[in-house]
C-alpha cells in the first residue's frame, strides 16, 4: 500500500468500529492518529460486561462481510486472519414459535430450502429459492452504487445503476408486504421480516430493500474466537503498531474551530489537542444536540425523536439453560408480530416480545459443561432520555424476559453472579444524545437511507463515521463508514496540494465491493 509521508494530525473521537476503521486506514497512510475514548476499552457498542469474573459480549453478536475487514487490514499491510481467528457457522440461526415449531436456517442455501420445505411444504421451499434470488439481486444492485458511495442520492443511484436496478430494490414497498409474495406461511414472513430489526426498524415500515440482509447472512456468518470484542482489541493493536495513540477514560467536551474549520478538541479536564483533521465517531445527535460544543451543532442536521431507531432491553450473564435446544444464535418469536411492533410504535415495550438469545460459549448447538455465557435481547423504544410511562422498571424487565423464555419451554438457571440488565435509559447514558437508540435513524420509508449524513460534515475538517451516518448501522456498514471518512479526508488533503512526494491522490484504492449486511 502506498504511504502518505505527511504527519498531519488526526484526532478520532470515539473508539467504536467506525472510528477504529478510519484510524486504521489513516495510520496506515502515515497520519499521526490519536483516538480519544470515554470508556476504558475500544469497541463502542461492541462492548463487554464483567459477570462473575467473566468478560461477556454485550453488544453486536453477528459477524458478516468479513471481506470488509480483510481489506481494511490488508491496506495497512496486516493479515486479518492471523489477528482475528474465525469459525464459520453452518447454522445461521435457530428459530422457534409459541406453537412449538422450530426451524434452522443454514449457511448452505439448498439445506435451507430443504429445511423450509420440511417445515412448511415443498411450495414454501420453492418460494424460498425465489426469495433468495431476489435478495441477492437487490444486494448486487446496491453494492457499489449505494453502500460504497460517499453520499448517494436517488438520482445518482439511477444514473449509476439504472432505473431498472433502482426499482428492483423495491424501496416503495415495505418488507412485510413484499415478503407476502414469497411466504404465505406467517411464521416464515415473521422470520424474514425480522431482518428489519437489524437496522433498528419495524418490518411494517421498513422498505423491502432490507431483504438484502438475508443474502448477506447466506454469504457467511462467522463466530469470532474470544468474542466480538476480540475484533475491537485487534484493531486497537493494529493501530498502535502503526504508531497510533489511544487515550481511554477521557471525554471530549468541545470540537474547537479556527477560521471556520475543525482545529482540535478539548477534553473534560480542559486539555486541548490540536489537530489538522477531526473524525467524530459519536452519534450525530450528540453533535446536533451541542454535546460537543456550540460550533458542532451546525455540523449535522438534527434527527427528530420520532426518527430514532429501536433501543433494547438486554440481560447479560452466565447460567444453565434447559428445555428448548439453543443454538449459538436463537430467535424465539412472539405470537403476534403486528401487535408487538404496534406497541413499539406507541413508545411502549411489548407485553409479548420476540426474544433473541446468543449462547456466547456455543459453537453450533453444543452446550459447554456447567455454566455458559449468554445475552438475551428484546426490542424497546428509544425513549431512554424521557421521563415517560412505558419504560419498565427492573422487576418488570425481568418478568418480560422470563415470560419470553417460559412460553417456549426454556428455563434459565442463572449462576451465582447476578446477570446485568441494560435498559433504554442505560443505553442513553452510555451513548449520550441517542435516547438509547442503538442504530441511529430508523430505516422507515423509501428515502430514509438517503437522509443519513455523509462522511463530510457541514464543518470543514470534521468527518463523520458510525451507525448514525451513511451507510447505516451494523458492524460491516459501520466499518465502511469509517473507510468512507478516511477516504474523504485523504481526498480533501490531496486537493490542497500539500502532499509530499509519494502521496496517493484520489484516496485509498478500492477493490471490488463486498455485499452489505448487518452485524
Amino acid at each position: 500500500m502506498a504511504s502518505v509521508t505527511s504527519r498531519d494530525r488526526v484526532v478520532v473521537i470515539g473508539a467504536g468500529i467506525g472510528g477504529l476503521s478510519a484510524a486504521l486506514l489513516l495510520a496506515g497512510h502515515g497520519f499521526a492518529v490519536t483516538v480519544i475514548e470515554a470508556a476504558g476499552s475500544p469497541g463502542g457498542k461492541m462492548r463487554q460486561l464483567a459477570v462473575g469474573g467473566h468478560a461477556l459480549d454485550a453488544g453486536p453478536t453477528v459477524f458478516t462481510m468479513k471481506a470488509v475487514f480483510e481489506q481494511l487490514f490488508a491496506e495497512a499491510g496486516l493479515d486479518f486472519a492471523a489477528r482475528v481467528p474465525l469459525r464459520r457457522l453452518d447454522v445461521l440461526a435457530r428459530h422457534g414459535w409459541p406453537d412449538g415449531s422450530r426451524l434452522d436456517l443454514h449457511a448452505d442455501r439448498q439445506a435451507s430450502r430443504e429445511a423450509i420445505a420440511a417445515f412448511a411444504g415443498a411450495e414454501a421451499g420453492r418460494l424460498y429459492s425465489e426469495f433468495a434470488r431476489e435478495a441477492e439481486a437487490i444486494c448486487r444492485s446496491l453494492e457499489q452504487s449505494f453502500m460504497q458511495a460517499e453520499r448517494p442520492s436517488p438520482l445518482g443511484l439511477v444514473r449509476q445503476a439504472g432505473i431498472g436496478a433502482m426499482l428492483r430494490t423495491q424501496p416503495f414497498s415495505t418488507i412485510w408486504k413484499a415478503l407476502g409474495r414469497f411466504f404465505p406461511d406467517p411464521r416464515l414472513r415473521q422470520l424474514f421480516g425480522r431482518y428489519a430489526t437489524y437496522c433498528g426498524s419495524s418490518p411494517f415500515r421498513a422498505p423491502a430493500t432490507l431483504m438484502l440482509i438475508a443474502h448477506v447472512e447466506q454469504e457467511g456468518v462467522w463466530q469470532i474466537e474470544g468474542g466480538m470484542h476480540t475484533l475491537a482489541r485487534a484493531m486497537q493493536a493494529a493501530i498502535e503498531g502503526l504508531g497510533g495513540v489511544f487515550r481511554f477514560g477521557e471525554r471530549v467536551t468541545t470540537i474547537e474551530t479556527a477560521q471556520g474549520r475543525a482545529s482540535g478538541i478539548r477534553l473534560a479536564d480542559g486539555t486541548r489537542l490540536d489537530a489538522d483533521f477531526v473524525i467524530s465517531n459519536v452519534d450525530r445527535e450528540a453533535l446536533a444536540g451541542g454535546l460537543l460544543g456550540p460550533e458542532a451543532t451546525r455540523s449535522v442536521p438534527p434527527l427528530p425523536r420520532e426518527g430514532r431507531s429501536l433501543s433494547a432491553i438486554t440481560l447479560s450473564g452466565r447460567g444453565q439453560f434447559s428445555g428448548f435446544p439453543l443454538h449459538h444464535h436463537t430467535v424465539l418469536f412472539s405470537a403476534d408480530y403486528p401487535a408487538e411492533f404496534a406497541a413499539l410504535d406507541r413508545g411502549a415495550v411489548p407485553a409479548d416480545p420476540t426474544l433473541y438469545i446468543c449462547a456466547l460459549d456455543r459453537h453450533g448447538s453444543a452446550a459447554p459443561e456447567g455454566e455458559e455465557g449468554f445475552l438475551l435481547l428484546i426490542n424497546a423504544p428509544a425513549r431512554g432520555d424521557e421521563a415517560v410511562a412505558g419504560l419498565p422498571e427492573i422487576e418488570t424487565c425481568h418478568r418480560l424476559l422470563s415470560h419470553a423464555l417460559s412460553r417456549h419451554g426454556l428455563t434459565l438457571n442463572p449462576g451465582p453472579a447476578p446477570p446485568v440488565l441494560t435498559r433504554p435509559q442505560d443505553f442513553a447514558a452510555l451513548f449520550p444524545g441517542t435516547g438509547g437508540a442503538l442504530y441511529g435513524m430508523a430505516t422507515h420509508g423509501a428515502m430514509a437511507s438517503f437522509q443519513r449524513p455523509g462522511s463530510r460534515s457541514r464543518m470543514p475538517g470534521l468527518y463523520l463515521t458510525g451507525g448514525s451516518v451513511h451507510p447505516g448501522p451494523g458492524v460491516p456498514m459501520v466499518a465502511l463508514s469509517g473507510r468512507l471518512a478516511a477516504e474523504a479526508l485523504i481526498r480533501d488533503r490531496a486537493s490542497t496540494r500539500r502532499f509530499l512526494p509519494g502521496a496517493t491522490p484520489g484516496g485509498i484504492a478500492m477493490r471490488s465491493a463486498p455485499t452489505a449486511g448487518s452485524g
